[in-house]
């Protein structure tokens, strides 16, 4: 029991850290996090994805910049919606290699002394270093969980999200692109599933629009900003 209960609260805080630091505020700049918080999410985003802010954050403003179009670096139109939810993990990596997109697309982002020196620089060890913490803690299965662990984002996030939220769902307005809302599978991932909306207002950090819709990724905003660890821009 407290193997899922560990795994279920650190896909979580792994789903948080992508959808409030990268997505939210260095991506899209609608919010900035009290530099304890974003520590905490850049820390952990090392230790479980081994991605890089400004690749991730390049990629995704290039997806906006050619979305479901020929640039598009992982359009379910243009490569299949099959490749995507499946390889959009390999997508995302294959974009991120045209280090001169990355630069171009990753303005504004963190760029301090351990952005630099152990997040970029040694962007993989993180994710080695979390093998050995759920071996030590789980022996065997810590194995198991750290494999789900690694497959959590590159589905949800790099698959479903990128796939079938621009295949499947309905929509509360009208796009160049082909966006989609799915609820209520959408509080899996944070909010991010209320894809629609967010392409709507890009900068916009509350992807809710409709009442019975649930951004979680928003009550967490919410939250933080009352206690004064974060602040709308």
């Amino acid at each position: 029991m407290i193997e899922l209960i560990y795994l279920l609260v650190t896909t979580h805080f792994t789903i948080l850290s992508v959808t409030l630091y990268l997505h939210r505020s260095q991506a899209h700049k609608g919010i900035d996090f009290h530099p304890i918080i974003s520590h905490a999410m850049r820390f952990w985003l090392w230790l479980t994805t081994g991605m890089v802010t400004k690749e991730w954050v390049a990629v995704h403003r290039l997806h906006h910049r050619h979305c479901d179009k020929a640039n598009d670096p992982h359009s379910p139109h243009v490569y299949g919606i099959l490749n995507v939810l499946f390889k959009g993990a390999w997508l995302y990596n294959n974009a991120a290699k045209d280090t001169q997109m990355v630069e171009q697309y990753s303005a504004g982002t963190v760029n301090d002394w351990i952005e630099k020196n152990l997040y970029s620089k040694y962007s993989l060890h993180g994710i080695i270093a979390l093998l050995i913490i759920n071996t030590l803690l789980f022996q065997g299965w810590g194995i198991l969980i750290w494999l789900i662990q690694m497959a959590w984002i590159p589905f949800w996030a790099a698959g479903v999200v990128n796939g079938l939220g621009h295949w499947f769902g309905y929509r509360n307005g009208q796009t160049k692109d082909f966006s989609r809302n799915i609820f209520p599978l959408d509080f899996i991932v944070g909010g991010e599933l209320l894809h629609n909306n967010h392409h709507l207002a890009p900068a916009n950090p509350k992807f809710k629009v409709k009442w019975y819709e649930l951004d979680i990724g928003w009550i967490y905003c919410v939250v933080l900003c009352k206690l004064r660890l974060a602040t709308l821009r």
